[in-house]
C-alpha cells in the first residue's frame, strides 16, 4: 500500500448491491471478492452485518479466506442514540464480522442529526467519537466515512467541519468525504476539498462520490489530484440511484492518464476482464459504451476514422487499448469505405485478394442491405458469408425447397407450434417436420433435423441469444423487422441477421446464416454429395 499514490477502496460488495437489478448470494460475493483481491484492490468492503443474513454468512466464509493484497472492511453506523457502543447491536455486528477494518458513518450534515436522525447537534458529535474511539480500542482500523459532508459544509461549514474533526480526534485512520447525493459540482467539489485539506492532511482524506450529475468519476480524479489518498467507488459503477464512481474508470485514469499508481500493472491490464468477470457474476450485461472496457471503447466506424486508425492509431484513440486487456475493433456498416472492409476481412481470416473491386462491390452491398434494415456492426457471421460470396469461395451447403409452419392455439390452451420443412443437398431432397415452443423453434428444430443426415456437427452449436427489432413502426404489425441471432459451439460465439416484413422469414434467414456460417467455418461443405461438387 505504501508505493502506491491513492488506495483503492471497493463497495461493490455492499453499496453497489444498493442497484437495481443488482444482487450477490454470499458465494457471488466471495468469488468478486477472491478476483478484486488478485487484482491487487487494498480494500474491499464485504457488507453491512447484522443488516441480513447474507452479509454475516459471507462473514463467516470470508474469515477462511487468506486475502493477499485487500484488507476486508465490514461496514456499518455509529452508535445508536441512548445506547453506549457495549450495548448496541450496530456496533456489535461490526465486531463480529472479525474484520482487520471497519468502517462507520456518521452525519456531517446537521439537518440530517437533527431532522432525521433526531439528536442535538452535541449528541451527534457524541455518536462519533464514542463509536470510533470504541472500535479503536478494539484493535481495529477505523476509515470514517462523513456522510453527506458536502451538503453539510454548504449549509453548515463549522458544525461540518466539528464532524470529521470529531471522528479525527477519536483516532480515525481515514476520513472520507461523501458526496451522498451525487450533487456536488467539480469545481464545488475542489474548493471545498482544498478548505478540509488545508486542516486535515491530505493522506488522511478520502472520497466517496454518487453519479447522480454524472461527475461521480470527474470527482473522484480531482480529489486524488489534489492529494487525496484514498478513492472509494464500485466495478461498473454499479450503487444507488444513477450509482457510485466507476472504479474501472477511475483507475484507468488515476495509472494512464494522471500517472498516480493506483494498483499493479498487471492488473491495470486486466481491467477489461474484471469489468466482465463482475457483469457475469451480477447477471448484468456489459456496458458496450463503458470507457476503457467496453467493447465498443475502442471500436470505429467511420471510414474517413478507420483510414487514419489503420495508418496511427492515436488519430482517433486516446490510449492503446491494451493497456487496459482491451481491443481494436472496426465496425462494418453503410459507413464503411475500403479500410473498414480490408480490416475486418483479416480480423475474420479472409483473404479479399488484390482485387479492388471485390472490395468495392462488398462495400456496395453492405451499403445496399443496410438500407434494406440490415445491420452488420454486431452480424459477423453474416458479414463473413456476405465476403466469402464475393470472393466465391463459399458454395451453398444447401438448398430450400419449402416450409410451413403452423401455430395453433384453442381455448385457454398454451399455443402449439409445428413446421415441415424440404430442403436438397447436392440433388438429394429431405422432408422433415418439428414441433416446437412456438414456431421459430419449431423452424430451427425441422431446419436441423433435415440436415443432420448430411451435417452431424450442426449438433455442436446451439442458441444463445435471439433478438428482434421493428425497424420502423408506422405500419403497426406490417412494419419490418430485423432479427439478430447469436449461436455458439464448442470455439466461438457469431451472430447472424435477417429482415423481412415478416418475423418468421427474417427469423429462417437469420437462422440459415448461423447455420451455414458454422458449416463454412468448420469446412463441412467438404461432405457435399459428389453429384454436387
Amino acid at each position: 500500500m505504501k508505493s502506491m499514490d491513492v488506495l483503492i477502496y471497493d463497495t461493490t460488495l455492499r453499496d453497489g448491491t444498493q442497484g437495481y437489478q443488482i444482487s450477490f448470494s454470499a458465494e457471488d460475493k466471495l468469488r468478486i471478492a477472491r478476483r478484486l483481491d488478485d487484482a491487487g484492490f487494498h480494500y474491499i468492503e464485504g457488507g453491512w452485518p447484522g443488516s441480513n443474513p447474507r452479509d454475516m454468512r459471507f462473514f463467516k466464509m470470508a474469515r477462511e479466506i487468506e486475502f493477499k493484497n485487500a484488507r476486508l472492511a465490514a461496514f456499518g453506523s455509529t452508535r445508536k442514540p441512548g445506547l453506549s457502543p457495549d450495548d448496541c447491536p450496530n456496533i456489535r455486528a461490526l465486531l463480529e464480522a472479525d474484520t482487520p477494518v471497519v468502517t462507520i458513518f456518521g452525519k456531517s450534515w446537521d439537518l440530517h442529526a437533527t431532522e432525521i436522525l433526531g439528536v442535538s447537534l452535541d449528541e451527534n458529535l457524541s455518536l462519533i467519537s464514542d463509536s470510533i474511539r470504541y472500535l479503536k480500542s478494539k484493535g481495529k482500523e477505523v476509515i470514517y466515512d462523513a456522510e453527506h459532508f458536502f451538503d453539510g459544509y454548504k449549509n453548515n461549514t463549522k458544525y461540518a467541519f466539528k464532524t470529521i474533526q470529531a471522528a479525527l480526534d477519536a483516532g480515525a485512520d481515514n476520513i472520507v468525504l461523501c458526496d451522498t447525493n451525487g450533487g456536488t459540482l467539480t469545481w464545488e467539489l475542489s474548493e471545498i476539498f482544498k478548505d478540509v485539506a488545508s486542516l486535515i492532511p491530505p493522506k488522511l482524506l478520502g472520497l466517496h462520490a454518487h453519479d447522480d450529475c454524472g461527475l461521480a468519476v470527474a470527482n473522484s480524479l480531482y480529489a486524488a489530484m489534489l492529494g487525496a489518498k484514498m478513492v472509494q467507488g464500485t466495478v461498473n459503477g454499479y450503487g444507488e440511484r444513477c450509482g457510485n464512481a466507476d472504479l474501472i474508470s477511475v483507475i484507468g485514469n488515476l495509472d494512464l492518464k494522471m500517472g498516480k499508481k493506483c494498483l499493479p500493472e498487471s492488473s491495470i491490464r486486466c481491467l477489461t476482464s474484471l469489468s466482465h468477470y463482475v457483469s457475469d457474476v451480477a447477471n448484468t450485461p456489459p456496458v458496450k459504451s463503458k470507457p476503457f472496457v467496453g467493447s465498443n471503447a475502442f471500436a470505429h466506424k467511420g471510414g474517413v476514422h478507420v483510414s487514419a486508425v489503420l495508418k496511427n492509431s492515436v488519430a482517433y484513440e486516446h490510449t492503446d487499448p491494451e493497456l487496459v486487456g482491451n481491443k481494436r475493433g472496426v465496425i462494418v456498416s453503410d459507413l464503411s469505405g475500403k479500410g473498414n472492409i480490408e480490416h475486418k476481412a483479416k480480423e475474420l481470416g479472409i483473404d479479399l485478394g488484390k482485387d479492388s473491386s471485390v472490395t468495392k462491390k462488398i462495400v456496395r452491398d453492405i451499403k445496399r442491405m443496410e438500407d434494406e434494415g440490415y445491420q452488420f456492426d454486431t452480424a459477423d457471421g453474416s458479414l463473413s458469408l456476405l465476403m466469402k460470396r464475393a470472393i466465391g469461395s463459399f458454395r451453398e451447403p444447401f438448398l430450400l425447397e419449402s416450409f410451413r409452419v403452423i401455430d395453433e392455439k384453442t381455448k385457454d390452451n398454451s399455443s402449439h407450434s409445428q413446421s415441415m420443412i424440404k430442403i436438397s443437398v447436392g440433388g438429394e431432397y429431405e422432408i422433415t417436420a418439428a414441433e416446437g415452443n412456438g414456431p421459430v423453434n419449431a423452424l430451427d428444430n425441422a431446419l436441423r433435423k433435415a440436415l443432420s443426415k448430411f451435417y452431424p456437427r450442426i449438433s455442436e452449436m446451439n442458441l444463445v441469444d435471439f433478438k428482434v427489432r421493428i425497424l420502423e413502426g408506422t405500419d403497426g404489425t406490417a412494419a419490418k423487422v430485423r432479427v439478430l441471432l447469436a449461436s455458439r459451439d464448442n470455439s466461438e460465439e457469431w451472430t447472424t441477421v435477417g429482415v423481412s416484413e415478416n418475423i418468421i422469414e427474417a427469423s429462417w434467414h437469420a437462422l440459415v446464416d448461423s447455420i451455414q456460417y458454422k458449416l463454412s467455418k468448420d469446412d463441412e461443405t467438404d461432405h457435399v454429395p459428389e453429384e454436387e461438387k
